[in-house]
């Protein structure tokens, strides 16, 4: 065991700026806030006058691959719930599917949602079978084109046609384009965006869900006008951030559903990379913070928004919708991409190592469809209104909902898909810590592969190999995450002396030969955060780790179909009991408050280190290698309440036991049953 003790006291110190450099082994190392924005790449797409340059660039999928536990959790889609999702969802049945067949009657949304990270992940992966599943539907999109360069579903709304689907599978095609370079892609969507610009601005993204999303339509618009240069696209960009809804407000957002915000915050720097406003880049900042002033006051990187953020309905037992989760992850690691600011990789990481995988089943054949910081029960029972939809939304179900049941498809695949990047100045970045190995092209158009070796986020150490033939000249950038403090960075065996800062960039540009070494270590300690607006309450974090009380979790097997919702639809042919619901129950006490000494500020914590799993699945309670002892007294009061929800924190002199207990506290990704923001004692 090793022992720690943190004071409340010592709350992570914003990092003062510091630049510096040094020359180690032949090269210069520095402290930067980003990779350089001003030079073009001569390997991978730039961004094309007028359009801003990104600070990093994506590799074309394929060009990843994950190893470790992200592999470990894409095999795990592949074998359950996204690679078998189209042989038991009715909205993928191929007969008379609206994506298959002209006027086919389903899979209008569910189609693209599933096959943009279904497809990504067979790229990843390789698999032949999953490449031929793609190839099925992305042939049918060709085919489907019309003459005025539409394509797609017909759904009409109020006499007029939503295009929000068709969003989706240009996402979808961007990534078939990366993977295979078929031509097609960029034929089908200039004629499809010279359709969008004839269409008056009073028929033009008019429908609810098209008109909070028109960023993604923008997004595919400037990613193309990157390759083709076509200026009718900087028209049509310019009407899709006017016809969509407005991000840019000051102290209000266009709607208040979860999904939406997740996904649409980012629209305005996606117009930014167009404008170079700074209004628009500081509007995408404000929405992430406005959200999370009064919603956010929670730990895993998300906001209580179960269907939607409501007044009042903030405390740590409201959720989020699972595919709210991918798509925050998602909007993080794109304006990663556009700014190289540290930030977004770190709320990247809190979502995805703290709050998604617990909204899973262990073996990804079922998931949730609401999942909070503080959540004692998973059950099929109708929660409203303490959660906002009436229904069974609690339980793990492969038909949770139709729309994260295919949605959530994207998350560790895009994830993986952000490990490695590219850099405008032909270097290499990682600012997504997971081991892999990646072929990047660099200075003098070589190609180095690059390899990771690391059980981060459960280790602090990282290594990195360079295998390449000769020598090239170029830069590499490690993120220094804002949650560390002196950072260590090694070339070869040898400390590069240089002052690293939370939350910048090392770069370390030299000349690199076959077999170079750089070894990054990031000290994890222990700290707290007070969520004040939430009853003073506390959570615990141990570096990028938020950490959950470890409650014992009995599993119950249901049947699905009785416990599903009222749009899940199975095919005809599939067979219900392999895909059951799971209910969790919780089998030990949950309602502590963690000591915190006489002085109400200290903590004392002792860490239990345990084998890595051999699975590779870090993300259980049986397997997690790390858990934390502390000491906590119970709170009578604090009860499941008459909504069957784990009762809204105690207040801070609510009476507590007599008896002071040893807890355990957990990685808050491996709790599927969870206390995150804990009340506190110091009796």
């Amino acid at each position: 065991m090793n022992k720690y003790r943190i004071s409340i006291l010592a709350l992570m110190l914003p990092a003062l700026f510091w630049a510096g450099s040094i020359f180690a082994q032949g090269g210069e190392v520095t402290v930067v806030d980003h990779p350089a924005l001003d030079a073009k790449s001569v390997n991978y797409v730039n961004g094309l006058r007028p359009l801003r340059q990104s600070a990093f660039l994506k590799l074309p999928v394929g060009s990843i691959k994950p190893q470790g536990w992200v592999r470990r959790y894409l095999e795990l889609q592949r074998d359950g719930l996204t690679g078998h999702l189209g042989e038991i969802s009715a909205w993928l049945d191929k007969e008379n599917n609206a994506w298959l067949a002209a006027g086919g009657d389903h899979g209008w949304e569910e189609v693209p949602y599933w096959l943009k990270g279904y497809s990504d992940l067979a790229y990843i992966l390789g698999d032949e079978a999953m490449l031929n599943e793609t190839r099925t539907w992305i042939e049918a999109v060709f085919k489907g084109q019309k003459e005025d360069g539409s394509f797609g579903p017909v759904n009409m709304r109020n006499g007029k046609r939503e295009l929000w689907a068709q969003m989706i599978m240009l996402t979808t095609l961007q990534s078939y384009y990366e993977y295979t370079g078929d031509e097609r892609v960029i034929k089908l969507m200039t004629e499809y965006f010279r359709y969008q610009l004839s269409i008056p601005d009073d028929q033009f993204l008019e429908d609810y869900w098209e008109n909070s999303r028109g960023g993604d339509n923008l997004y595919t618009v400037l990613w193309l006008y990157n390759r083709t240069g076509e200026k009718f696209l900087l028209d049509l960009a310019k009407k899709v951030h006017h016809n969509t809804a407005n991000w840019c407000q000051d102290t209000n957002l266009p709607n208040w559903h979860n999904v939406n915000i997740a996904e649409c915050f980012r629209e305005p720097a996606t117009f930014y990379m167009l404008t170079g406003n700074e209004d628009h880049l500081r509007a995408t900042y404000n929405n992430q913070q406005l959200i999370r002033r009064t919603f956010g006051q929670v730990p895993g990187g998300m906001f209580g928004g179960d269907e939607n953020c409501r007044l009042g309905y903030i405390d740590p037992r409201q959720g989020v919708e699972t595919c709210g989760m991918v798509e925050q992850m998602a909007s993080d690691e794109i304006l990663l991409r556009f700014t190289g600011d540290t930030y977004w990789a770190d709320n990247c990481e809190d979502v995805a190592f703290n709050t998604y995988p617990a909204a899973v089943m262990p073996d990804f054949k079922a998931l949730r469809y609401i999942t909070s910081p503080n959540m004692v029960l998973s059950d099929s029972k109708n929660h409203a209104p303490g959660i906002q939809n009436a229904g069974p939304f609690l339980s793990m179900n492969p038909f949770s909902s139709r729309c994260c049941q295919h949605n959530h498809a994207q998350g560790w695949p895009y994830y993986a898909e952000h490990l490695v990047m590219a850099t405008p100045d032909n270097g290499v970045g990682i600012a997504l810590y997971a081991a892999c190995e990646a072929k990047v092209k660099v200075a003098d158009e070589k190609e180095i592969t690059l390899t990771e070796t690391t059980n981060y986020p459960f280790s602090d150490a990282i290594d990195f190999t360079v295998t390449m033939k000769g020598k090239a000249s170029f830069p590499m950038y490690l993120r220094i995450p804002s949650w560390t403090h002196d950072a260590e960075v090694s070339i070869n065996g040898r400390r590069a002396d240089v002052e690293t800062v939370s939350g910048k960039y090392v770069c370390i540009n030299r000349t690199w030969k076959n077999g170079d070494k750089v070894s990054l270590r990031l000290p994890m300690s222990l700290s707290m955060r007070r969520w004040a607006v939430n009853k003073n309450s506390v959570s615990v974090d141990y570096g990028p780790l938020t950490l959950s009380l470890k409650i014992k979790e009995r599993y119950v097997t249901r049947d699905s179909k009785e416990t599903a919702i009222g749009d899940s639809h199975w095919q005809k042919t599939a067979d219900a009991s392999k895909w059951p619901t799971t209910e969790i129950y919780p089998d030990s006490p949950w309602n502590y408050a963690l000591y915190l000494g006489a002085d109400g500020k200290t903590l004392d914590l002792d860490m239990v280190v345990r084998q890595w799993p051999a699975d590779n699945f870090p993300f259980t309670l049986d397997s997690v290698p790390i858990e934390f002892r502390a000491k906590a007294r119970r709170v009578p009061s604090w009860k499941i309440d008459n909504y069957g929800l784990c009762g809204i924190l105690p207040d801070e002199n609510a009476p507590k036991g007599d008896k002071l207990e040893e807890v355990t506290l957990v990685p808050m990704g491996a709790a599927r049953l969870r206390i995150s923001a804990f009340p506190t004692t110091k009796e």
